[in-house]
């Protein structure tokens, strides 16, 4: 494990009171990688802290979710992970690692940041979707001390039937290892990118270079880790801690933009993620939320305060009472 080399802390592109830091981490094939750290305090001093991962095609712009906690007496951290967001440099390809392992170290630096060096004894993981799968696998693999895991929609399997699932995995598989950076062909209409950008179906701003409407292309390489990590998972994890794990209470694939895709999940299957939830730990929560999108809190008002409730309900009772 590394902690990485800090740069200091300067305002982000959200504006203060929000700061980021960027952390250098090794070069990998594509060259010199950074990971960054967005922070948010409270209005006191709290060794209290949440440290939240991104999912794919994402970045963290989230604010009234760090703002749900820094009102609950945390400090809010959340790492936009190698080759996203802010942390994307020119000479890398958006997003791409051939094993989910790769986004350990870039949550090992976050961590240590938030625990070692701002001195938090108290730290709750939040990952959402690919973070989801990354940060159970993390935590499973590296047994960190943390009070508690709030996973929003994670990726906890493949899309499809049971074809797609098992030969299609084959093929990726094959590929993946030949050629890492062969794009995988398929077509994406855009229509939860538009759902949630202000400019379009939605009410949030974020920035479409690091979050494109129309997704990044997907390579093989990359596909062929995710796969993986969703082999190990299935096999069974123990993170170690109280798990939530909240999901939209239902999946709908629409062809045009409508009411399905704001009220259901468009981008997973609800019954995966109900299905392997148990898979990450001995003590996980499941919780279905009618009308919520893939990003549960980023959904319309009434889904997103239900998703609120149900987290205060597992802090209050798994978290600080445990």
């Amino acid at each position: 494990m590394t902690s990485g080399a800090f740069d200091e802390l300067v305002p982000d592109v959200l504006g203060e009171p929000y700061l980021a830091e960027t952390i250098t981490l090794p070069p990998d094939q594509e060259g010199p990688v950074v990971t960054t750290l967005v922070v948010r305090r409270a209005a006191r001093p709290t060794g209290r802290a949440v440290l939240h991962v991104h999912g794919f095609c994402d970045y963290f712009f989230h604010t009234e979710y760090a703002e749900w906690w820094t009102e609950r007496g945390y400090d809010f951290y959340a790492v936009d992970l190698r080759k996203y967001g802010r942390s994307l440099r020119p000479h890398q390809t958006p997003n791409f690692v051939t094993d989910l392992r790769e986004h350990f170290p870039d949550i090992d630096a976050a961590l240590h940041r938030v625990a070692e060096r701002d001195g938090h004894d108290h730290v709750v993981v939040s990952a959402h979707s690919t973070g989801g799968l990354i940060a159970s696998l993390w935590a499973n693999e590296r047994r960190p001390a943390i009070a508690g895991l709030v996973l929003n929609s994670p990726w906890l399997d493949m899309q499809g039937g049971p074809l797609v699932r098992s030969v299609g995995t084959s093929v990726v598989k094959r590929v993946g290892a030949r050629t890492p950076t062969r794009v995988l062909p398929r077509t994406v209409e855009g229509h939860y990118g538009r759902s949630l950008h202000v400019e379009h179906d939605g009410e949030w701003m974020f920035n479409t270079d690091w979050k494109p409407l129309d997704s990044f292309p997907v390579t093989f390489g990359w596909l062929r880790a995710i796969r993986l990590g969703h082999e190990e998972l299935q096999g069974g994890l123990e993170v170690g801690c109280p798990v939530l794990v909240l999901s939209s209470a239902g999946t709908r694939w629409p062809r045009e933009m409508g009411e399905d895709a704001h009220g259901y999940d468009i981008v997973l299957e609800v019954p995966q993620i109900r299905r392997w939830a148990t898979a990450i730990g001995s003590h996980v929560t499941y919780v279905a939320i009618d009308g919520a999108r893939h990003d549960v809190v980023l959904s319309r008002k009434e889904p997103r305060e239900k998703a609120y409730t149900e987290i205060e309900r597992w802090h209050a009772t798994y978290v600080l009472q445990p």
